[in-house]
């Protein structure tokens, strides 16, 4: 009953949010409540709650914290030279553009944390979308697809659990993976490059939004991910209306990006070859916002080094580090009261959003499981396995760490399922290492899981409805993870 009701209260969720009949927040809340009842528990909701809510507290002062840190260093130009560098790669081509967007994520997914990778990469490519009237949840899609395969590096989570789990080194576990993972993100970079020459065929070489109207960039989005015209309509005015103040856009409170119908007076015409475009016509970060701080650059940018280093060593945890470091950066860029007031009020949008969701969805982890519907639905697929896969657990793993990841968080499925699906393996010879490595397949799919905070920042600060990123990005992300696994039984690591 409670394997049935689990896997039911998940596809009523993913249905509801995908068709956009609820809000994820809404929907975070009131379907797990609903489905305790069903469940016959629910007097004990508020202690699943309770328990959700303090389990995932940390994650979201982080996500908090991180938002308010990097939010003032987009501000105070610490990122405008990358972004600089990626728009000249650009230029005004679709296809450099979500290539460098794949790019990008994939450097800055190196530090391992992905609500990072999502607040840089977008608010890097967001104007520079706006602008080109390019498919948002291409940008979304890719950006989360690339650090799904990063996400695998030893600080970035699911390696450390799988090796705590299992009690084995995480070296041996990651470095015989990085052949296959390599194949992994070559194929996002392939991937990118094809999305890229679908959105060059549909919107042209330089066709910005100043030369299309808001009809034809709804086209763009309602093909691309099935959605309504009108809910794309919402996608791409909210988008315009909401670039000002926003991480997401400028992330200064400074004008917004022009209007499509009013493109840059510098933006080049359909007959300029992307050679010919002028680079200030893509500055994607307001170069002359009043949040500038040049002459602290080396000291915000040794900051930064110094948090993502003290990240990497667990000198603190994390959300302490962010707290300090918001905090300082704050202090020292801004002494003055009104300043760093203003500059927090720019950011509260995204703050608040981000943390009711990482909140709301304590709710859903919670009655997950706190009613057993967790174990229970893991149970049911281990005890699905045929006997005759027993030789092939590696195998089995690696296909089942997609769903379950994406269904699961990871705490749940390295501490709950892995070892679980290890000791079968063990019984037919399959040892624990390849059963590790093949629980990490999953993890491009992972990223775009209702359950990972760090999405509700990607979707959020890019403007796009989740069920939108929901539909669009499944498929690659899990063709991704699929690729990956076969890379690694090709090479012989799994």
């Amino acid at each position: 009953m409670l394997t049935f009701l689990g896997f039911a209260m998940i596809a009523t969720f993913l249905v509801l949010i995908m068709m956009k009949k609820m809000s994820p927040i809404a929907a975070l809340v009131l379907i797990p409540a609903l489905f305790c009842v069903f469940a016959g528990k629910g007097a004990h909701l508020g202690d699943y709650v309770i328990e959700g809510v303090g389990k995932l507290a940390p994650t979201a002062a982080m996500l908090m914290f991180a938002i308010v840190y990097f939010g003032l260093m987009i501000d105070v130009g610490l990122f405008d030279p990358i972004v600089r560098g990626i728009l000249r790669f650009c230029k005004a081509d679709p296809v450099r553009v979500v290539v460098g967007t794949a790019v990008l994520a994939a450097i800055v997914s190196l530090d391992g944390d992905g609500s990072t990778t999502f607040m840089i990469t977008v608010s890097a490519m967001y104007p520079l979308y706006k602008r080109l009237g390019l498919s948002l949840v291409v940008m979304t899609g890719v950006a989360a697809t690339a650090n799904g395969v990063m996400n695998t590096l030893p600080w970035g989570g699911p390696t450390a659990r799988a090796a705590t789990a299992l009690k084995l080194d995480a070296a041996d576990i990651f470095v015989p993976m990085i052949p296959a993972l390599a194949v992994g993100l070559l194929f996002v970079f392939a991937l990118a490059y094809v999305l890229g020459l679908r959105e060059r065929r549909r919107v042209g070489v330089l066709a910005l939004p100043g030369q299309k109207t808001p009809e034809d960039v709804e086209d763009v989005e309602e093909d691309l991910v099935g959605a309504t015209a009108g809910s794309a309509d919402q996608s791409v005015s909210a988008g315009s209306a909401r670039s000002a103040g926003s991480a997401g856009s400028t992330g200064s409170g400074a004008p917004a990006e022009p209007s499509p119908t009013a493109p840059p007076a510098s933006a080049p015409t359909p007959a300029d070859g992307p050679d010919d475009a002028p680079e200030d016509g893509f500055q994607g970060l307001d170069p002359h916002r009043p949040a500038l701080r040049p002459r602290l650059y080396w000291f915000n940018a040794g900051l930064t080094v110094a948090l993502l280093a003290a990240m990497i060593m667990e000198l603190l945890p994390i959300p302490v580090l962010f707290l300090l470091g918001a905090a300082l950066a704050l202090t020292v860029n801004f002494p003055h009261m009104p300043d760093q007031k203003a500059r927090i009020a720019a950011h509260a949008d995204n703050v608040l959003n981000v943390a009711g969701m990482v909140f709301a969805a304590a709710v859903f982890t919670g009655v997950l499981t706190g009613t057993g519907m967790v174990k229970h639905m893991a149970d049911w697929l281990v005890g699905a396995i045929p006997e005759g896969m027993g030789p092939h657990m590696a195998l089995v793993t690696g296909l089942l760490s997609l769903p379950l990841t994406y269904f699961m968080s990871n705490d749940g499925f390295y501490f709950g399922v892995l070892p679980v699906l290890a000791e079968a393996g063990a019984a037919h010879g399959v040892s624990p290492l390849e059963i590790a490595r093949a629980s990490l397949v999953g993890q491009a799919l992972h990223m775009s899981s209702p359950l990972v905070p760090a999405v509700y920042v990607l979707v959020g600060m890019a403007k796009v409805e989740f069920g939108d990123h929901t539909r669009f990005t499944v498929k690659w992300a899990a063709l991704t993870s699929l690729v990956v696994l076969a890379a690694g039984m090709l090479f012989g690591i799994i």
